[in-house]
């Protein structure tokens, strides 16, 4: 197997995500998913770096040999050791066939992390469809007042509307824009009262087992169904303190978007200048204009590349609106689970106590995660394979970014392709890989009660997954 060496530039990166477009011959149409065998080269093409790219034809081979599961046993057994006390739970199955090649307490049902997010990831997709969109909206509720009514959409930005981005897709000096040309085409002048409405969502902003202290630090916040930069003061900082009010954060900029487009207007042209202030309260009336976010499987995608807890919640109300439940955590909870049964995934003795996985209280398996990571790869349901672009990759993007460096895993850098998970004393990873003979594998390690910041615990997830990567393991 080539030895892959992470490379810095911008360039690079750009390359390598593009060849996860249709990855490792995994075509999105749902059509065929193991390519003819090509004649053998000295090294597999799949193998080589993202800087060379190679034909996709050339990945998965459908009569590739399997590990030895014996092969495979003696390798991990040396590489997926805690570092300090704990223990890692494993699975690891040949996603073609679903031979299970390694298994350590798989059945077990554990403290998964942010691996969390590949359930609600699944259940977005099903439920709501890849290509659906949220849209977010003004209505004209009085003869001089005006509400932004949320829709989902909470990669809001400041600024017009930028289609070709996932976060800021829908701006508010577009929602503005429109708005204003909207009134003033109904004759409107004068001074404006501004509301949010936030009801289609309800209950608790905040689900009770996430630890106070994560919000404090910044790991989520009361969710809402509109919010700017996924609830962050600045789209380009993803930590730190967040608003806690998102409906009077998107108003308050809405209205500074809005003053800024109608100060435009001249004294005696089609309804005249307009002035904004927030205040008043959401009510029913004419949709004026309105903005479409990114797409949910553009949505999935970055919320599995940033771990973004915040928009993990978001969509799982979503499904619950979509499923005709309430719009509250309880309601996402109930419709995740239920789409997960629906799609066949067996959920025994899986706890869903909250969707992002910050709560210790959820428990599921590593063989619960390897069945799903089968479906999104394998399956039969071609809206599942959106989120296989979602999927950090070793060494060059996501929560992976900085990982895959060191000499002992640098060989699966760019050819692993995984969710992780971190609590104080939990990490997980879970993904898949085509090894060096071209045979997709599904994993999924977690580890539960480790000795909070020990090194050795990442290097051992790294580790195995990068021997998961250089098997012809015989």
């Amino acid at each position: 197997m080539s030895r892959l060496v992470r490379a810095a530039g911008s360039a690079l990166l750009v390359v390598a995500l593009l060849a996860l477009i249709v990855p490792l011959g995994i075509h999105w149409s749902g059509a065929t998913l193991f390519a003819t065998p090509e004649p053998s080269v000295s090294t597999p093409p799949w193998q080589l770096p993202p800087s060379t790219p190679a034909a996709q034809s050339g990945g998965l081979r459908s009569r590739a040999p399997q590990p030895s599961p014996s092969a495979l046993s003696s390798l991990l057994g040396k590489t997926l050791v805690p570092d300090g006390a704990g223990s890692f739970a494993a699975h690891v199955v040949d996603a073609e066939t679903g031979t299970v090649l390694y298994t350590n307490k798989a059945e077990e049902a554990r403290t998964p992390a942010s691996n969390m997010k590949l359930l609600t990831a699944a259940a977005a997709l099903q439920a709501l469809g890849p290509d659906s969109r949220f849209t977010t909206e003004t209505l004209r509720t009085g003869p001089a007042s005006v509400s932004i009514r949320g829709g989902g959409d909470v990669l809001l930005t400041a600024g017009e509307s930028q289609p070709d981005e996932v976060m800021g897709h829908a701006g508010l000096a577009t929602l503005a824009g429109r708005t204003v040309d909207a009134l003033r085409a109904a004759g409107v002048k004068g001074k404006v009262t501004v509301a949010g409405d936030a009801g289609l969502f309800s209950g608790p902003a905040l689900n009770p087992a996430v630890d106070p202290g994560d919000v404090e630090a910044g790991e989520t916040a009361p969710v809402a169904p509109l919010a700017l930069n996924s609830a962050r003061l600045d789209p380009d900082v993803l930590t730190g303190p967040r608003p806690q009010d998102q409906t009077a954060t998107v108003v308050k900029a809405f209205v500074a978007a809005l003053n800024k487009a109608g100060a435009s207007g001249k004294a005696g042209a089609s309804g005249g200048a307009l002035t904004f202030v927030a205040g008043g309260s959401a009510g029913t009336g004419a949709v004026l204009a309105g903005v479409e976010s990114a797409t949910v499987a553009e949505q999935v995608s970055w919320m599995l590349q940033h771990s973004d807890n915040f928009l993990t919640d978001v969509l799982g109300r979503m499904v619950a609106v979509k499923s005709g439940r309430p719009g509250s955590y309880t309601g996402g909870i109930a419709a995740v689970r239920s789409e997960l049964d629906q799609l066949g995934l067996d959920t025994r003795g899986m706890v869903i106590a909250d969707l992002s996985g910050l709560s210790a209280a959820n428990r599921v398996s590593p063989a619960q995660f390897t069945s799903l990571i089968r479906l999104m790869t394998t399956g039969s349901n071609s809206a599942l394979r959106a989120a296989l672009d979602g999927f950090p990759v070793a060494g060059l993007s996501g929560t992976l970014n900085a990982r895959y460096g060191d000499a002992s895993s640098k060989g699966g850098a760019g050819l692993v392709r995984a969710k992780t998970g971190t609590l104080n004393t939990v990490l997980s990873l879970s993904g898949y890989v085509v090894d060096a003979d071209g045979r997709l594998l599904v994993f999924s390690f977690i580890g539960n009660g480790l000795t909070p910041g020990a090194a050795g615990n990442k290097a051992a997830l790294d580790d195995s997954a990068t021997v998961l990567a250089g098997c012809g393991c015989r």
